[in-house]
C-alpha cells in the first residue's frame, strides 16, 4: 500500500506538490495561532477621516455615543486585534461635534525595522488607522503609540476665564457647581463666578450703541480643569493649550463657554 501511494505521488507530482503547499501553509498557520505569543501596543487615537492634515467633518454626539469602553474588534478565528481601553469626547467650539480620543489596545506583528504592522498594515504615530467593531465602523489618527499601557496623568489647575458685553441672561444660566465629564472623569467645575454692569458703550466689534435696552454684562469664571503638562506648556482636551490671553473651548453639563479668554491659570 505504501508502495502504491509513492508511485502515486511520483507519477502526479504537481498534485503532489499542491497538497505539500496546502499542508506547508496549514502548519505554519497552525504554528502562529497557537504556540506563537502574540505581540500587544497600546495606542491613542483621535476619531476622523484618518488623515491628521486633514479637515473633515468632526463626530456628532449620535456616533460618540456607539463608542464603548471594552468593545472588541475580532479576527476571522473570533480572536480579539483590537480593544477600545477609554473614551473621551469634547465638544468642538460651540458645534454639535466632537474632538474624540479612544485609548485601544492592538494586536500587531513586529518587523524586522522596528516598525509595527496592523491589519496588514505599517502604523506609527500620524499614521491613519482603520476600524470594523461589531458596531461602529471608524477611521482615525494614532496620536501616541507604546509597548507599555497608556497612563493619563492629569493635573488640577485653577482657572479664571472672562468675557465683556454678555447678555445677562448668559450671566444667570452660568451655575456655580456645574461640571463636564468628558467620557472617563470630571475635568472642568465651575467654583465661582462675579458678574458685572459693563460699562463700556462699544462691543467686540466696535460697534457704537447709543441706545441699550438691557445693561450687558462683564462674567468672570473660576473653576477647576484637569490639563496634562507637555513642553512646559497646559493642555486640556490633548490638543487645547491653556494660556491667559487665549480664548477657551470649553463646556459643562448646563452651559457652552463662547467667547471667553483666559485670565489666570494657577
Amino acid at each position: 500500500m505504501f508502495k502504491k501511494i509513492i508511485h502515486f505521488l511520483i507519477d502526479n507530482y504537481f498534485l503532489s506538490i499542491f497538497f505539500a503547499c496546502i499542508a506547508f501553509v496549514a502548519l505554519v498557520s497552525i504554528y502562529k495561532i497557537f504556540f506563537v505569543k502574540p505581540t500587544y501596543i497600546y495606542v491613542k487615537v483621535k476619531v476622523g477621516q484618518g488623515l491628521w492634515w486633514a479637515s473633515t467633518q468632526k463626530p456628532s454626539i449620535w456616533f460618540v455615543k456607539n463608542f464603548k469602553k471594552g468593545d472588541q474588534e475580532l479576527d476571522l478565528t473570533g480572536k480579539p486585534i483590537a480593544e477600545i481601553l477609554s473614551v473621551r469626547y469634547y465638544p468642538w467650539w460651540g458645534s454639535n461635534q466632537y474632538d474624540v480620543y479612544l485609548i485601544m489596545k492592538l494586536k500587531v506583528k513586529k518587523m524586522s525595522s522596528g516598525k509595527y504592522n496592523f491589519k496588514r498594515s505599517a502604523i506609527g504615530v500620524g499614521a491613519p488607522v482603520d476600524f470594523e467593531f461589531p458596531k461602529v465602523q471608524f477611521s482615525g489618527t494614532i496620536i501616541d503609540l507604546s509597548e507599555k499601557p497608556i497612563k493619563e496623568k492629569l493635573t488640577i489647575k485653577n482657572i479664571t476665564v472672562v468675557k465683556k458685553w454678555a447678555y445677562p441672561w448668559e450671566a444667570e444660566t452660568v451655575v456655580i457647581g456645574d461640571k463636564y465629564f468628558d467620557g472617563e472623569e470630571i475635568v472642568f467645575e465651575i467654583i465661582d463666578k462675579k458678574i458685572e454692569d459693563s460699562q463700556e458703550v462699544y462691543n467686540l466689534s466696535g460697534i457704537y450703541y447709543p441706545v441699550e435696552s438691557e445693561r450687558k454684562k462683564n462674567i468672570t469664571i473660576k473653576g477647576r480643569i484637569k490639563v496634562s503638562e507637555k513642553n512646559g506648556k497646559f493642555v486640556f482636551g490633548e490638543e487645547q493649550i491653556i494660556a491667559p490671553g487665549k480664548t477657551i473651548n470649553l463646556a459643562a453639563q448646563n452651559f457652552q463657554f463662547q467667547d471667553y479668554l483666559v485670565a489666570k491659570v494657577d
